[in-house]
């Protein structure tokens, strides 16, 4: 019995190769006025500018790419609020797939119809966040589809962390702190095989929202805990009920914290990111500045991964509406 190294640098480099040409290169963002506001040199990856408006192009490309042809041609299957579905959609759009996405309903309308231009079939109907995952398994297992989970696969948690490898090369290898949103763990476990591939002395932390916090929980517990409902939180990409098993296993050996961050901060920083950077981002990405600007996280030279931003209207309004 051969002995199978645990997920690494070696994966995510692997996921660089396949996905080149497929994604942005993302640009590292920098701005003196929020350093001053956040006590801190931040370098921020800029990933709401990707493609379909969020890093999860990355682990879809990687994902699909690491599929036999036939298989794509199938037909493949996600489970998603919003961003992993996008992205899939296109992924299989572009690499001679089909896709099929279940969204919960009352997902995020806007990334409902995006998914739907990209050309996928959306399944909502009955669909809630505590059942979505069972109705996955019975769709796949009746229409023969394979299924590419939004953070439990290590295709995908290799392409997600592709976007830390390009930070690391772009802002330099001497960052204090890595900062990163956590909900299923796709994004923390790929960045953090990326990050202490490259740099060990580097930490690397996630953030979660107060009312969704079973990352740190699971961290502290030293085994998974779920939720017992969906969250109600504005950062609606990371409303998972509990981070998955292949991501746990990555974060128990290379992450240094996960600390969280009120809704109400979450706003302010939302605010914080257009009026000293103008750009906008969605809620679940402001996650990791309002970290910073709580003092809930810190370090001398931090980089950030801005996730996405795919916000509608009304949330972006009541974010900008209030005090900066």
């Amino acid at each position: 019995m051969t002995h199978q190294a645990p997920f690494g640098l070696a994966e995510v480099e692997r996921a660089a190769g396949r996905i080149a040409g497929r994604v942005h290169r993302t640009p590292v963002l920098t701005s003196r006025l929020l350093d001053r506001e956040l006590g801190c040199r931040v370098a921020l990856k800029a990933e709401h500018l990707q493609r379909t408006g969020a890093f999860k192009a990355r682990g879809a490309f990687s994902a699909l790419l690491a599929l036999d042809p036939a298989v794509r041609a199938r037909g493949v299957l996600a489970v998603s609020s919003g961003n992993h579905g996008q992205a899939v959609a296109l992924a299989a759009a572009e690499t001679g797939g089909r896709a099929l996405v279940v969204m919960p309903a009352g997902s995020n309308p806007a990334k409902v119809a995006a998914t739907r231009a990209y050309g996928a079939e959306v399944l909502m109907e009955g669909v809630t966040a505590d059942n979505r995952e069972a109705v996955v398994r019975e769709v796949a297992a009746a229409r023969g589809l394979r299924l590419v989970h939004p953070f439990d696969d290590p295709e995908v948690m290799a392409g997600q962390g592709t976007a830390a490898l390009e930070l690391l090369e772009d802002a330099g290898p001497d960052l204090d702190l890595v900062l990163v949103p956590v909900g299923g763990g796709g994004l923390i476990s790929g960045t953090a095989a990326a990050v202490k591939g490259r740099s060990p002395a580097t930490r690397v932390v996630g953030v979660e929202p107060a009312t969704a916090a079973d990352a740190r929980a699971s961290l502290a517990a030293g085994r998974r805990i779920a939720l017992p409902a969906a969250p109600a939180t504005i950062a609606d990409g990371v409303r998972s009920l509990c981070v998955g098993e292949r991501p746990f296993e990555v974060m128990r050996r290379l992450v240094d914290d996960v600390v969280t961050v009120t809704d109400a901060e979450l706003r302010d920083a939302v605010a914080l990111c257009w009026s000293r950077t103008k750009q906008l981002v969605e809620p679940t990405a402001a996650l990791p500045l309002a970290a910073l600007l709580t003092g809930a996280a810190r370090g001398g030279r931090v980089g950030v991964v801005l996730s996405g931003g795919n916000v509608d209207a009304t949330t972006l309004a009541n974010c900008l509406a209030g005090p900066v």
